[in-house]
């Protein structure tokens, strides 16, 4: 054996040093390609394996974003939810003041202002609560929503049908499409 052979038997040798002995042929086959097939078969189901597995990382990640994006606009969307409740009590306080100012008050010089002043301030918080998607849940006349009302006391009446909202005790909000509130209300009932 020459110099140069053992120089080439040395460089194929570095160069199959990573390969895994599966995939070399040793000699063993007579046909010397049944390994290789089969070694290529292999790195094909591999491979075919390797590709669904991104598929199925990317469709996960596209999904993981998906829920992101939602919960961020929710958040954006109801990230008032605890303030406005807090400011329904101060929306009620208004409207007893407005129910409750007597009639003949209105129209004194002296108060009239005053009454213009409270009405005004009214007008301008439903204008806040209507931009931050605050609407007041209509009651009175329509059937008990159980979603959307609370009956706290059942009214003989033949005047209505049983189940309808006659009276409105507090008013019931919604902010965008949740419930703020129920409004809590009285239902007719059949007497007797």
């Amino acid at each position: 054996m020459s110099d140069n052979d053992n120089a080439r038997d040395g460089a194929v040798e570095k160069e199959l040093a990573g390969v895994p002995d599966e995939l070399l042929d040793n000699g063993e086959n007579d046909s010397g390609e049944g390994g290789l097939d089969e070694a290529l078969n292999a790195l094909r189901t591999d491979l075919d394996k390797a590709q669904q597995d991104v598929l199925y990382a990317r469709a996960e990640i596209q999904n993981v974003r998906r829920r992101l994006e939602k919960e961020v606009q929710d958040v954006r969307a109801y990230a008032a939810t605890a303030f406005a409740r807090d400011v329904l009590s101060v929306a009620d306080n208004l409207a007893r003041a407005i129910d409750h100012f007597p009639a003949e008050l209105r129209e004194d010089d002296k108060l009239k202002n005053f009454f213009a002043g409270i009405e005004a301030t009214q007008r301008e918080l439903d204008k806040v609560f209507g931009l931050h998607g605050i609407t007041r849940i209509a009651s009175t006349g329509l059937p008990l929503d159980p979603n959307q009302h609370q009956a706290m006391l059942e009214i003989p009446t033949d005047e209505v049908e049983p189940g309808t909202v006659v009276q409105e005790m507090q008013a019931g909000y919604m902010i965008k499409d949740r419930l703020l509130r129920p409004a809590m209300v009285g239902v007719a009932k059949k007497p007797g």
